[in-house]
């Protein structure tokens, strides 16, 4: 009789395990956090402070005291963030962690929604749009209004689409947006709130949802059917959010209405690192979930496992001058540690050259230039330094441009994926129809009107009849369609669309193709993991990859690049050694920013994150002459924030030349 070997079920532990040692593998506050079971929760994690380890012990607690995983609820702002709380928080447990539900606020709206979304008209199949579909449909009203030819310039399609989501995120009125972000175009209010009225109906016509719909169409949902809000928050009884500062009004409201049967909710963020409002966050969520959630227990996490304690010193200081914040107080076991230095240089290129210096001798002490960055507020700021860097052969990556799914190559081969799964997705119609040669922009409304007036778009673009150089390339696209449609897996789909693609692709991009190529076959590699093409849609458009190929490839350690960032994009990130350029009054804060207590207050955060980055080495570096176009070259003082704090915490360092000072001595 052949020996049996049973495979256990997925409720069932993977391993025998031990009790978890909350008390040896987390401080106080880390351990009352990460056992804390029933009731409102808000962990006020500061930077540095171990707040994802928090969040995947509080995961295993409720797993080891016999919760049931599918009714926990873990919301990021990443999908790879909840992917790897999980898998450290299996690796504390066992395989039921992989049940728990986890994933970003969009990407559970676009489950619940592709569940129920019925309730609200929507049919299961729609299609996301990307803020690129989005810009385009904007586009597309815009000319159809006659917008597009006005002798006064009418706003452009990203700024229409700026507009419009930040009013739905913000659950502000349009005009209100306008009135307060955009007054320069106040004359067009008009126009922009029929665009918005119109945007709307052509989704909802063509089953298009963009990235505020999952937001705004599940809040509507929940409010709508008691029931299903009911059920849902009984099915998710226990619900994390990690970045609780970041969230917008919206995600807000949507946490509340999940927890209204039993408001088990933990929150988790830092009020010093509010820094997104131009994206819609709400810096009162975290301020006011107390008041949204009575009895809430409030605890703080403050030993800080980066930064030396001279560091901590100079952000506890610069947070302490905050208008309004949670009370915390960093500290490190780090205790000795260099002083952050405030460095005056005379000029913007005598800043970039103390920059370069400093670099190349920190490398010769053994720091290597990957753990090294240089951060400032706006992008321009670094324009000079690049130079300077180019001039000391320091290789640099820069922090910004395109990302990976936003590059035309990509986006070309997912319209083709798009229209295979929703063949009534004009915006992807559109794409693809106007890499024919002999199509613009009028043919190409024109066929897509055709389209889509027959029950099957597919089919209808084969019996196109049409005149001129388009006829080849349509007749090829319709077989080509049709032979894919017919392909089961994402992959094979892919592939089959790349052999077609290819000519197009040296057309479009005779100079760069090869290097646009390997992105290609990149994303290739990306559907073979993939067996459903709704889910590989629906991945690309809630968490898709962020670096190219040639990002993606590994660097000599010993060879850097030297990371130059805005502030905004090292969020998260730490290094040995970090440069704040440009730390003056008008340029951090800036200009724009100091209009309202609020902005001037979140200009506070944003340099706050920068220092907090900084593990051994933090350098403020500002030039004491700056141009003004007014008033030509100025005297300039450093930032607000830092300026007047004692030398204890904040060492001056003026720079001088070397022939000047060895002819003192």
């Amino acid at each position: 009789m052949a020996r049996k070997y049973v495979l256990r079920s997925d409720s069932t532990p993977s391993r025998t395990t031990s009790p978890i040692a909350y008390e040896e593998e987390l401080n106080e506050a880390q351990r009352q956090a990460a056992t804390f079971l029933e009731g409102p929760l808000l962990v006020v994690a500061g930077a540095g402070t171990g707040k994802t380890r928090t969040l995947v012990y509080r995961v295993a607690r409720l797993i080891e005291r016999g919760i049931d995983p599918r009714s926990i609820l873990l919301l990021t702002f990443t999908r790879r963030a909840a992917e790897e709380m999980l898998r450290r928080a299996s690796l504390l447990t066992d395989s039921r962690c992989e049940r728990v539900a986890g994933g970003t606020f969009h990407s559970f709206g676009n489950m619940v929604l592709r569940q129920y979304g019925q309730l609200l008209g929507l049919a299961p199949s729609f299609t996301i749009m990307d803020r690129s579909d989005s810009e385009d449909v904007i586009q597309l009203l815009r000319a159809q209004m006659g917008l597009d030819s006005r002798e006064k310039r009418f706003p452009r399609k990203q700024t229409i689409a700026e507009i419009h989501s930040l009013a739905r995120n913000k659950q502000v009125p349009l005009p209100e947006i306008v009135e307060r972000d955009y007054p320069h175009l106040a004359d067009f209010l008009e126009e922009l709130s029929t665009i918005a009225e119109r945007y709307q109906i052509y989704k909802r016509e063509k089953s298009l949802l963009d990235y505020d719909d999952l937001l705004t169409s599940l809040r509507d949902l929940l409010d709508a059917h008691e029931d299903l809000r009911r059920r849902l928050s009984e099915r998710f009884r226990f619900i994390m959010v990690d970045e609780y500062q970041d969230t917008n009004r919206l995600q807000s409201d949507i946490v509340r209405r999940l927890a209204f049967t039993h408001e088990n909710v933990m929150a988790v963020g830092d009020d010093a690192q509010s820094i997104y409002s131009f994206r819609g966050a709400n810096f009162r969520n975290i301020m006011d979930f107390p008041n949204q959630f009575p009895g809430t227990t409030i605890i703080a996490l403050e030993e800080n496992y980066r930064s030396t304690q001279p560091i901590l010193r100079l952000t506890n200081e610069i947070i302490t001058r905050a208008s309004e914040r949670y009370d915390k107080t960093l500290f490190s076991s780090k205790s000795e540690g260099e002083v952050p230095v405030l460095v005056q240089a005379e000029s913007e290129q005598t800043q970039s050259r103390f920059v370069c210096q400093r670099v190349l001798e920190l490398r010769e002490e053994g720091v290597p230039l990957w753990d090294m960055a240089v951060l400032f507020r706006s992008s321009f700021h670094s324009f000079d330094l690049e130079i300077e860097l180019a001039r000391h052969d320091i290789p640099f990556v820069k922090r910004g441009g395109f990302q990976f799914m936003e590059t035309a190559h990509v986006k070309d081969l997912l319209a083709h994926l798009r229209v295979v799964s929703n063949p009534r997705d004009a915006v992807s119609w559109s794409r693809v129809l106007m890499l024919l040669e002999g199509v613009g922009p009028q043919m190409s409304r024109k066929l897509i009107d055709q389209m889509l007036a027959e029950a099957d778009p597919g089919q209808a673009l084969k019996q196109i009849e049409t005149r001129g150089r388009a006829k080849q390339g349509l007749k090829t696209l319709a077989q080509v369609m049709g032979e894919c449609a017919e392909r089961a897996r994402p992959a094979d789909m892919a592939q089959y669309l790349m052999q077609y693609y290819l000519p197009i692709l040296k057309r479009k991009h005779a100079d760069d193709y090869p290097k646009r190529l390997r992105d290609l076959e990149h994303f290739q590699e990306i559907t073979e993991r993939y067996q459903s093409i709704e889910r590989l849609l629906s991945d690309m458009a809630l968490d898709p990859p962020s670096a190219s190929v040639d990002e993606a490839l590994p660097v000599d350690p010993d060879e850097g690049p030297l990371v130059l960032s805005t502030v905004h994009s090292a969020k998260g990130l730490e290094w040995h050694s970090v440069f704040v350029i440009w730390a003056l009054e008008g340029r951090f804060p800036s200009y724009y920013n100091t209009n309202s207590l609020e902005e001037l207050e979140e200009e506070r955060r944003l340099l706050y994150v920068a220092a907090t980055r900084a593990k051994e080495n933090l350098f403020f570096a500002y030039p004491a002459r700056v141009y003004d176009r007014s008033l030509g070259m100025v005297f300039s003082r450093p930032s607000q924030f830092i300026d007047g704090i004692s030398e204890d915490l904040l060492e001056p360092m003026s720079l001088v030349h070397e022939d000047w000072y060895y002819s003192q001595l």
